[in-house]
Parts: structure tokens; C-alpha cells; sequence
């Protein structure tokens, strides 16, 4: 979902550091939360292996331009649901940088506009959670439904986003790759719930994980 070099340029790159720093405050607010829950130690290993999965997915993972951007197997509704909420924020924006620090420089002027377009869903996602999934039910137990859902939010947004700096910086004239983006991306809609509910199935198998600082609370609870 990687924004393409002179997509936005100028003036108009102050609003991406706005946006970028609105979810920057937002993210450690979060980590503070679950700091106070699992303690600093688990808040700092689950991003450092949020931080390794995300570089994993932009780096590794198979990626291919189309249109306006990007599509990427990001899995940001994994990293949720066995992470947490603020450890896969942290992991998404720490991975991204250090993606665009070692191996794409080009890439650093959009770090603003991608990392919104990361963690904003993501916000969406926790926030949709909590009307999905009863209280009481533990992120193991999830159905297709509940993760078809989280998933389609998550890569919704992100779409949003992309077509929102697309036309943004370009206008109206960008339109049509916008639109090929997005047709494009929200294919991986059909991959990412079968993904995370296989994850999900592994991690319910995994009971040695229960109580500890690797995952978050809600994944057994």
C-alpha cells in the first residue's frame, strides 16, 4: 500500500506529517494502556515481533505495483488479534521505517501518508472489534464471519486512505488507478480471514502461550 513517489508533493506533504502524528499520539496512548496491563516487557516484545513481521510482509512477502500504489500481504488484523492492538501499531510503523531507512530511501518523503494509511485502520479495526465480539469470547474461538469482518475493515480503510491521497495530490485525474488499486487490494479481503483463522487455530493449540507476555490477554481470555 506503499504511497508512490510524487503522488503528493510540496505544501501538501505537511498534511501527511498532521495525520502521522495525530496517530502517532493516538498509538502511544494505546501502548501506555497495555503497559499498564502486561507490563513493559510484554509491550516490547510483542512490537519487536510485530516489527519483525511487518518488515517480513513489505520486504519478503511477494508485493506488486498497481495503480497508485502498492498491494501488500500486510495481515494487520493478525497482528491483532494475537498481538494487541498497540504492539501491532508500533510493529506497522516500526517496520515501515526501517523497511524505508535500509532498503527504500525513496520511499521516506511518503512515510507520513503510509503510516496513516496503516494505522488509522487499524484504530477502526479495535473499534469494531469491541461491536463484533462478544466480551466474552476469546479471540480463538472467533468465526469466519467476525474475521471476514475485521479484515474487510482493515483493508477498507486502507483503501480509503491510498484513494484519498491519490486524489489529494492529484486530483481527479488519478481516478481510474485509484480505482484498479482498489479492485486489486480488496482481493486480498478473501485471503486474510483464512489466514488469521488458521493462525488463530494454531495459537488455541499453543495453551503454553496462555498467561504470558507473547500474546495479548484477549487471545485465550
Amino acid at each position: 500500500m506503499h504511497i508512490e513517489p510524487g503522488v503528493v508533493t510540496g505544501a501538501k506533504l505537511i498534511l501527511s506529517y498532521a495525520t502521522a502524528a495525530t496517530a502517532g499520539v493516538f498509538t502511544l496512548k494505546m501502548a501506555y494502556t497495555a503497559m499498564r496491563q502486561q507490563g513493559l516487557g510484554s509491550l516490547v516484545l510483542r512490537s519487536l515481533i510485530a516489527t519483525v513481521l511487518v518488515f517480513t510482509f513489505f520486504e519478503i512477502l511477494p508485493h506488486y505495483p498497481v495503480g497508485v500504489s502498492e498491494v501488500h500481504l500486510i495481515l494487520g488484523s493478525t497482528l491483532f488479534l494475537i498481538l494487541g492492538a498497540a504492539p501491532a501499531a508500533i510493529g506497522l510503523a516500526l517496520g515501515l521505517l526501517v523497511q524505508g531507512v535500509f532498503f527504500a530511501q525513496f520511499d521516506l518523503p511518503q512515510y507520513g501518508m503510509n503510516v496513516t494509511t496503516l494505522l488509522v485502520p487499524l484504530f477502526g479495526l479495535q473499534y469494531l472489534a469491541k461491536r463484533v465480539i462478544a466480551p466474552g469470547t476469546a479471540y480463538v474461538d472467533l468465526k469466519y464471519t467476525q474475521a471476514l469482518a475485521l479484515s474487510t475493515a482493515y483493508q477498507g480503510g486502507i483503501v480509503g486512505w491510498v484513494a484519498f491521497w491519490a486524489l489529494y495530490g492529484q486530483g481527479f485525474a488519478e481516478i481510474g488507478q485509484v480505482m484498479t488499486f482498489g479492485v486489486a487490494y480488496m482481493s486480498v479481503i478473501l485471503l486474510e480471514p483464512l489466514i488469521d483463522l488458521a493462525v488463530l487455530g494454531v495459537a488455541k493449540r499453543l495453551h503454553a502461550l496462555k498467561g504470558t507476555g507473547w500474546v495479548t490477554p484477549r487471545l485465550f481470555a
